[in-house]
């Protein structure tokens, strides 16, 4: 008899954790608050560490159908507009890391990966009932939904997001189920029809813009039909943190962005007259980087994604963790001959010190990119003469632990 997985949380995070552990041989009930699938526009990218994922799981043709795959990625100062470095992606990436470097729209990724649960899987999915709380008695763990019913499964996975209350009940008392830190950094976030922009404007390309206190990033998305644009600021966030996105007002975008170069402002000015809906705010969050695979699994409980390791987006890898996450989950909850806290484990204690990693160089990457006075000179003098050396990750991308500098 198959055992039974209970994932809490419909997001990325969650349907990939459903898609692993369907794949390693368990039958799943997916557990999600909203009464619709959706996932808010905006842009992903996914490294050649994630890419080979998904083509694990079968998935390389309709990825290749949905997302962009850049050329190369050229970082400039916002202020000067000068180039200081540049990274061949494309066919470099997939001769260097056997897999290409992708940019998708977040609804794409997401559609993706709830379709291949929905075709190739006996997945349930229960949408408008969330997983509320759970007990756990050794033998099998019982949860309670946002509907009051009680359920039960061998293993139960919290996907449940950065506010997940699968991490806040499991970690109770210990120090890792309090609220997430604010950052104090905002992100402003567009996306903008390529069609529609002048020649000079659209971009096949990832181009990251450092300045004092702030930085941009462009890239297209959805084979390259759209731009993702998004600037992060340094400034007070919003009052209700868990409703991530908000409206936001381009006025204060204006003002975070005097001082920086004509080029820049001319990309950011083109969301006002093409942008499908406007600028959107969003507040970033994040977690101290993971202490041990206790803060990961304990007993019949496991966590992913931002449940267990919300990230700031600085090396652009919050959706690949998650991935990466569900990949480590798949193999360990197909070890047959383990009983299933020592699978949940297994799992934690192959994943919390990669995760940690990427916590920890997510926050220094962003001290660099906003970095003031002789730090940015550094900085910027460290590209022009290293370039690509810094720009690329390697322990990242191939996903084998050996150490690289990065910027």
């Amino acid at each position: 008899m198959k055992k039974q997985v209970l994932v809490a949380g419909g997001g990325i995070g969650g349907l990939a954790a459903a898609l692993g552990a369907s794949r390693a041989g368990w039958d799943v009930r997916l557990y999600e608050r909203a009464s619709a699938f959706s996932e808010v526009g905006a842009g992903v990218q996914i490294g050649p560490n994630v890419v080979r994922r998904l083509q694990a799981w079968g998935l390389q043709q309709p990825l290749q159908a949905v997302a962009a795959f850049p050329s190369r990625l050229q970082v400039r100062n916002a202020v000067s507009g000068r180039e200081l470095a540049v990274l061949p992606l494309g066919a470099a990436a997939v001769e260097r890391y056997g897999a290409a470097y992708a940019t998708i729209h977040r609804a794409d990724l997401h559609g993706l990966l709830l379709s291949a649960l929905t075709k190739y899987t006996d997945t349930q999915l229960h949408l408008d009932h969330a997983i509320d709380s759970f007990a756990d008695d050794g033998s099998v763990v019982t949860v309670r939904t946002s509907r009051g019913k009680e359920v039960e499964g061998d293993a139960l996975i919290g996907a449940d997001g950065l506010w997940s209350r699968t991490r806040t009940q499991l970690l109770a008392g210990s120090g890792g189920a309090s609220p997430p830190r604010v950052t104090g950094h905002l992100a402003y976030r567009a996306l903008v029809p390529q069609h529609a922009l002048p020649e000079v404007l659209r971009t096949g390309q990832i181009t990251a813009w450092l300045g004092p206190r702030l930085h941009a990033v462009q890239y297209p998305v959805r084979r390259g039909e759209l731009q993702n644009i998004v600037v992060i600021v340094q400034g007070l966030a919003p009052q209700d943190l868990e409703s991530w996105d908000h409206a936001a007002h381009a006025a204060g975008l204006d003002h975070a962005l005097k001082g920086t170069c004509a080029a820049l402002q001319d990309v950011v000015r083109s969301v006002g007259d093409h942008a499908l809906a406007g600028w959107r705010l969003w507040p970033l969050c994040d977690r101290p980087p993971v202490r041990s695979a206790d803060e990961m699994a304990r007993g019949l409980v496991g966590l992913l994604g931002d449940a267990a390791h919300p990230m700031r987006p600085y090396l652009a890898q919050g959706a690949g963790m998650a991935i990466e996450d569900a990949a480590e989950l798949q193999r360990a909850l197909s070890m047959h001959d383990l009983e299933v806290p020592l699978r949940l484990r297994r799992y934690a204690l192959n994943r919390w010190q990669r995760n940690a990693r990427v916590q920890a160089r997510a926050v220094r990457n962003g001290r660099i990119f906003h970095a003031m006075g002789p730090v940015r000179w550094g900085r910027d003098l460290s590209l022009r003469w290293l370039g690509e050396r810094l720009l690329d990750v390697p322990w990242l991308y191939r996903g084998d632990g050996s150490s690289a500098s990065s910027l």
